[in-house]
């Protein structure tokens, strides 16, 4: 029986030699960000133009709460210029690194990383995200923070997919970003772990944008958060638990209003 690892092995010895590290974690990363970012996002946005009765039964909030096609433009836009930043950011520290002679932030082994370390990474990556991300997304929320850098994401009550990007440079920077890419680079991960780590984390992050009640009503609790500002910070729900930020029963239970 052929598995993926013997698939995948051989493509991935071949990339090694012919493109530099440099260059494999930069396109490899842009090519992730435009599928599971821009193409899942744009599947949960064009459903209301395409299938509006499928879409109307499963929003989370009313019709007259839903951005405009004006607003939707805005938050394209907005977004477009902080994947420009992410971006250009990448380029930098990846050209800096082999400038310094530093090694990649992230491991290039020819053998791929077994099943066991890439759930083992997984697992870590994903509660390390969630200290990160929690602690970050709260300070935001200080009266003397929120007004300049949090504002423009709550610009929107009944979030969309592609909202879930759609802040100020810094936000994108510190709570976008670092908690994602940081937990893995602690943990020296290989390559390949990190992209499927942030192809799981992208989607995560549009599908609770989406202000659809898919996947068990994954949506529900950041809903919450966008309509009630100091609930459910987080993206487990660990630290809201253990902060009683968790919004109690109303954000779990029906649609909201």
């Amino acid at each position: 029986m052929i598995s993926v690892a013997n698939i995948v092995s051989p493509v991935w010895k071949q990339l090694l030699l012919d493109y530099s590290h440099s260059s494999i974690e930069l396109y490899g990363t842009a090519v992730l960000q435009l599928l599971f970012f821009w193409g899942v996002s744009a599947v949960y946005v064009s459903l209301p133009y395409v299938f509006p009765a499928f879409s109307a039964r499963h929003k989370l909030q009313k019709e007259e709460k839903q951005p405009t096609t004006a607003e939707l433009w805005d938050c394209f836009t907005v977004v477009s210029r902080n994947q420009t930043v992410s971006t250009l950011l990448h380029i930098g520290i990846v050209q800096l690194n082999g400038l310094l002679g530093k090694p990649p932030s992230y491991r290039f082994d020819p053998a791929l990383p077994s099943a066991l370390e890439i759930i083992r990474d997984l697992a870590v990556g994903t509660i390390l995200r969630e200290i990160l991300f929690y602690y970050t997304h709260r300070l935001f929320h200080h009266p003397k923070l929120y007004p300049s850098i949090h504002k423009p994401h709550h610009r929107f009550t009944a979030p969309v997919a592609l909202a879930a990007q759609y802040a100020s440079a810094t936000e994108h920077i510190f709570a976008n970003i670092l908690p994602i890419s940081i937990p893995l680079m602690i943990m020296r991960s290989h390559i390949v772990t990190f992209w499927i780590f942030l192809a799981l984390q992208l989607v995560e992050t549009t599908t609770v944008h989406s202000g659809y009640d898919f996947f068990a009503g994954s949506a529900r609790k950041h809903d919450s958060h966008h309509e009630r500002f100091m609930v459910n910070f987080g993206t487990v729900g660990l630290l809201d638990w253990v902060h009683g930020t968790d919004g109690g029963e109303d954000s779990k239970s029906k649609k909201l209003q």
